[in-house]
């Protein structure tokens, strides 16, 4: 248990010492001087190229460039005596700063003197110089031509603007037909969705139909079937000697005709029956008794 708190806190140590040293040691590059501030306060003493070592968290240090640099002014407006005002696209300004005054630099205009000395500076003078700059005359063939070259720079970028409406308005209309078409071809989309839904709509319904019919049919079948087989199951019970005898003297009964004679069998069959011997079956001496419709 101890050693564990002991190496919780050598672990702490070792951690805190770390970040004190990653903190303290610095790089300076080749080509710049090194002034450092303490609270704020700028420290009389400056380091050349290479690692150091400071105070951490109380010292901190700004790099400072001693060699050769050029700082750049855009876009720097100049107004002549003649109210004429002329904008100066780009003003480049070489300079470099003595390493043994940069101390003294810094501590009058801060690390970042340039602004002051540079880019505030030229400013100033250049408004100076073009206060003292009256209106030019230009003699007649120069302002000639450059009227001309106004007029057809002037023309150019007409042709040139007019050339970019032509473009942007093909383009809208492209666009607009491609939405067109899309919009059209979601239409379409959706009729054709609507069409499928309709076509297996129809074709459930018809299923539903068809099967609902050969239910009927099959219930109906069956019906008629049970139906069937009952009736046969009752002519099976009823199939009985007395029932047949009764059927019997009932089909007796309904005939217009009855037959009486020597062969009782055959008194169904007219005039077919077997023939005597040296007899017709027509023949006018047949005995037979005949009974006439009732």
């Amino acid at each position: 248990m101890i050693m564990a708190q002991v190496g919780a806190v050598l672990a702490t140590v070792a951690g805190f010492l770390a970040i004190l040293l990653h903190s303290s040691i610095h790089k300076i590059d080749e080509g710049h001087l090194a002034v450092y501030y303490r609270g704020g306060a700028l420290l009389t003493t400056a380091n050349g190229p290479g690692y150091h070592i400071m105070l951490p968290f109380i010292t901190t240090f700004r790099s400072v460039q001693t060699t050769l640099q050029t700082d750049e002014i855009k876009n720097v407006p100049c107004g002549t005596s003649g109210g004429v005002m002329i904008y100066f696209d780009r003003i480049e300004v070489v300079n470099m700063l003595v390493p043994s005054a940069v101390v003294d630099i810094v501590k009058n205009y801060t690390a970042d003197y340039d602004k002051t000395l540079i880019f505030n500076k030229i400013h100033h003078e250049l408004n100076q110089f073009c206060i003292r700059v009256t209106k030019p005359k230009i003699p007649e063939s120069i302002r000639r031509n450059f009227e001309l070259m106004e007029a057809e720079k002037t023309r150019l970028m007409i042709t040139a603007q007019t050339q970019k409406v032509v473009e942007k308005e093909a383009e809208t209309e492209r666009k607009k037909a491609i939405i067109e078409a899309q919009k059209v071809a979601q239409v379409a989309e959706i009729h054709f969705q609507q069409k499928v839904m309709e076509k297996e709509t129809e074709k459930r319904i018809s299923q539903i139909e068809d099967a609902a019919f050969v239910a009927r049919e099959k219930a109906r079948a069956d019906a008629e079937y049970y139906t069937a087989a009952k009736f046969a199951e009752a002519n099976r019970l009823k199939l009985t000697p007395e029932y047949i005898e009764l059927m019997k003297y009932q089909s007796i009964a309904t005939n217009s005709k009855i037959y009486f004679g020597q062969d009782i069998p055959n008194m169904f069959v007219e005039g077919f029956g077997p023939a005597k011997s040296g007899q017709s079956p027509s023949s006018s001496d047949a005995d037979p008794a005949t009974s006439q419709p009732r």
